[in-house]
């Protein structure tokens, strides 16, 4: 090495952290896993770091307009559940047999069943934002519940 060179003059040098600024171990030099600890609150990455890596790939942060979908489906969850009830309480008929069986359980069962058997599939679809199947399953879902309660509206 020349004596005028200094260590941060080599290029693999200069790119290196000093010691006492490492805070652990570089979450960079693995993907994000599909679930962890930063996976709903306090993560950092929002896209892939490097170019070709947004697709099928999971991320610690989400945009605004995927919460606003999950929150879309998840009220029209809600209001279906609401004009069921209000259509059941009219003298309507419930022709799906496993809405029936919920029914069976109680108004608070019902509601309680039918949040939960959303919600386990929106966690999931949220977890996989970035894979195209799960992009479809969220529009899908927006979709169809919105159409839905656009029926119940009509119905009345």
């Amino acid at each position: 090495m020349d004596a005028a060179a200094t260590p941060h003059d080599h290029p693999s040098q200069a790119l290196e952290a000093p010691q006492a600024a490492v805070r652990g171990p570089d979450r960079r030099r693995a993907p994000t896993p599909r679930l962890s600890r930063y996976s709903f609150f306090g993560g950092r990455r929002r896209a892939a770091r490097r170019g070709g890596e947004g697709r099928n790939s999971f991320v610690d942060r989400y945009a605004l307009s995927v919460w606003g979908l999950l929150l879309w489906v998840a009220l029209m969850n809600a209001a279906d559940s609401f004009f069921t009830l209000l259509h059941l309480q009219n003298g309507a008929v419930e022709v799906n047999p496993f809405a029936v069986w919920m029914l069976s359980t109680g108004r608070l069962g019902f509601v309680a069943l039918k949040s939960i058997l959303i919600t386990l599939p929106l966690v999931v679809l949220c977890l996989h934002k970035n894979f195209p199947l799960a992009r479809v399953g969220l529009g899908v879902a927006a979709g169809t519940y919105t159409l839905l309660c656009a029926y119940h509206i009509w119905l009345l």
